[in-house]
């Protein structure tokens, strides 16, 4: 159980790196292009990822997570998933090519056509990749994962600055997400020794297959959860209204890849090992929540509290009618930090059709409160969303219970004190707006604002929950290499 443990800290904290690493340099070009182009800009782009984040869901097949969760696995369910992979990459290529230039009629938007057909080249990229990326997460090995993400990210930002100096405007943008994913191929080969043979055999295609299946079907609601309102809007109520969406849903994404989805990486990989032994499983359940909430209830509410700031100073006064986007989708960011282990449950422990009934239930929600809300403007369209997170909810909660037969009180208990100390330092940081608003430009006041409240909130955890506090401090610990603590 140490051993494992001590794995999945390491893992979390190679990803803390490659999540960071890479969102920072990612968000360097991000930021620079909302403060060169218009918001229309930004809604074409949004446009065009509708159709590709659809044709990205039948990519892997599902293979990946198939590979990851199976307790035996075989050199013929490697070479068979890799070459089913790569026939599906070049088929969605050349589709995306054909149909670029009807969806573009069909949006009025010409733009789309050229920005939808060199995007797609990803489908290629991304089929080159899956089953080594499985493998290594199979084995723990983030270190390798992680840099090999910051390399690609590094060597994308670079040509995507470049290309703004040069004033290519979107292309900047385009030229960015294909460097990075060109280098991230190179170098994942260069570094990993497996390589593909020709053991192709439907036997080990239907094994991967029945897991696989339901994973697709998952993508593919995860893609009506997360696309339908871009879709809508941009249908509706056009590029420029999507443009302010998407930066603040952008936002809300960088955060949630940053302070949940880091940690969340190790979730399949921890729950499938432990899937036999089920108290140990409720245990390791309960501390990835504590741990994630800890880091997450504080960021959500502190930029729902300080979205008019932060996009002003960031982003630019020609952005603030995503202030009250940002501030209502940040708060579903809450239920982020703990339901979201709820559906690598399910998968870790061979429950992939529980998952996709879920996700459909999610997604069919997202489509119908949408399509209602879209004709009252694009804040209604995220207070909708927020609100149809908060009620299915519990759903998932009972999925899990009926798995590992949790006790509620104590699942919830693990949210008690962050989001306690959450809830003070959230109602500090409207004080110390009242009594300092006006007597300081934002930009010094933004950083005031936050130095405020990661003190208070600091303090009031270590207050409330000193266990809590020595745990954490217990876990980065064991995170870093021991010489520095034998040196100390």
């Amino acid at each position: 159980m140490k051993n494992l443990k001590e794995k999945a800290i390491k893992g979390v904290v190679w990803t803390v790196i490659e999540k960071w690493g890479s969102q920072v340099i990612s968000f360097a070009v991000f930021l620079l292009l909302a403060r060169l182009l218009e918001p229309k800009v930004f809604g074409l782009v949004a446009l065009a990822n509708v159709f590709l984040a659809f044709m990205q869901v039948f990519v892997d097949q599902g293979f990946s997570q198939a590979i990851i969760q199976r307790q035996e696995l075989e050199q013929e369910h490697l070479d068979t998933a890799f070459w089913v992979n790569i026939t599906i990459g070049v088929l969605l290529l050349g589709t995306s090519f054909a149909v670029a230039e009807p969806i573009a009629i069909m949006f009025k938007e010409p733009q789309l056509t050229p920005i939808i057909r060199w995007l797609s080249l990803n489908f290629l990229f991304a089929s080159l990749n899956s089953v080594q990326i499985a493998i290594l997460s199979r084995q723990f090995a983030f270190k390798t994962l992680s840099l090999r993400t910051l390399v690609a990210t590094i060597a994308g930002g670079v040509v995507g600055l470049v290309m703004v100096i040069l004033g290519c405007g979107v292309w900047s943008l385009v030229g960015q997400q294909l460097t990075n994913s060109l280098i991230g191929v190179l170098v994942l080969w260069w570094t990993t020794d497996w390589r593909p043979g020709f053991k192709i055999s439907l036997k080990h295609f239907q094994e991967l297959f029945s897991f696989g299946i339901n994973v697709v079907g998952i993508n593919a609601l995860n893609f009506l959860k997360r696309r339908s309102d871009d879709f809508l809007i941009g249908y509706f109520l056009g590029p420029v209204a999507l443009g302010y969406y998407t930066i603040a849903y952008r936002i809300l994404l960088i955060v949630t890849q940053l302070v949940v989805e880091t940690i969340q990486k190790m979730a399949i990989p921890v729950f499938s090992r432990l899937q036999e032994e089920k108290e140990r499983l409720r245990q390791a359940f309960y501390s990835a929540i504590q741990l994630t909430s800890l880091i997450a209830c504080p960021v959500f509410l502190g930029l729902s509290a300080l979205a008019p700031e932060l996009i002003v100073v960031v982003f630019g006064e020609q952005w603030k009618p995503s202030i009250p986007i940002m501030q209502v989708l940040n708060l579903v960011g809450l239920i982020y930090a703990g339901f979201y282990y709820n559906g690598p449950m399910m998968m870790a422990l061979g429950k992939p059709s529980w998952n996709l009934i879920l996700n459909c239930l999610q997604s069919f929600g997202n489509v119908f409160v949408f399509a209602i809300a879209v004709r009252w403007g694009i804040f209604a369209v995220a207070a909708s969303y927020v609100i149809r997170v908060y009620l299915m909810a519990p759903i998932s909660v009972w999925a899990v219970h009926k798995l590992i037969r949790i006790n509620l009180i104590t699942y919830l208990s693990q949210y008690t004190a962050p989001l306690i100390a959450s809830l003070v330092m959230w109602a500090t940081i409207f004080v110390a707006k009242y009594f300092f608003s006006g007597t300081l430009t934002l930009n010094i006041l933004l950083p005031i604002y936050i130095t405020i409240a990661f003190v208070v909130y600091l303090v009031t955890i270590m207050l409330i929950a000193p266990q809590l506090s020595r745990r954490a401090i217990g876990m980065f610990r064991l995170a870093l290499p021991q010489s520095m603590w034998k040196r100390g």
